[in-house]
């Protein structure tokens, strides 16, 4: 007789997100995945394949639920220089909020990115190289309005401020306060205002 699912894939996996965002692949076992997703673990294999294959789809769900979203609600500010800091807010806020110290999966795996395999390694580059993308864009459209100087390489600026989100969400996972998040919001703000 086929296997036969009894649970939501999507509900199952946002619970799998939750113990690998908190412990990270490599300390997870298939023993807190099959506790926390209340399956057992036949049905986490057959429904999934492996532990590997659950967190690539917990992944890619976390991506898709906070980093796309986040960056599409942004972009649809108009003012640049006001899309970055409400993006540093945002985040500021997410970590004054995260009583676990949970941090940002994507920043926690790209922490661990040595040990894992080409093709997650590939998916957080492709993830962070568009949060790259998405502060370069708004350094040119700051060009473009006059909000941004022209002296301010776009590229450069970009890589700086990525570089500002991933120092705030390692060090938001308990060595910071907000007023020190605070700090790096401004100095992030100051790359783009010269």
């Amino acid at each position: 007789m086929p296997w036969k699912k009894n649970f939501d894939l999507d509900e199952a996996t946002l619970k799998a997100t939750e113990v690998f965002w908190a412990k990270g692949y490599e300390a997870t076992s298939i023993t807190d995945l099959v506790n926390a997703m209340a399956v057992n673990k036949g049905s986490l294999y057959n429904a999934f394949g492996s532990k590997k294959d659950l967190f690539v789809r917990a992944l890619m769900q976390y991506d898709r639920l906070y980093r796309q979203r986040l960056l599409t609600e942004m972009a649809a500010i108009d003012d640049p220089v006001a899309s970055i800091e409400a993006l540093f807010d945002r985040m500021i806020e997410e970590s004054a909020a995260d009583r676990q110290r949970k941090g940002c999966m994507l920043v926690n795996t790209a922490l661990e990115l040595p040990h894992h395999d080409p093709d997650i390694q590939k998916m957080v580059t492709s993830a962070l190289l568009e949060f790259e993308l998405f502060f370069e864009t708004c350094v040119k459209r700051g060009h473009k309005q006059g909000t941004i100087s022209n002296k301010i390489d776009a590229q450069a600026a970009a890589k700086s401020l990525l570089a500002q989100v991933v120092g705030l969400r390692v060090l938001a996972r308990g060595v910071y306060d907000r007023e020190s998040l605070n700090a790096i919001r401004d100095q992030a703000l100051q790359i783009v205002k010269g």
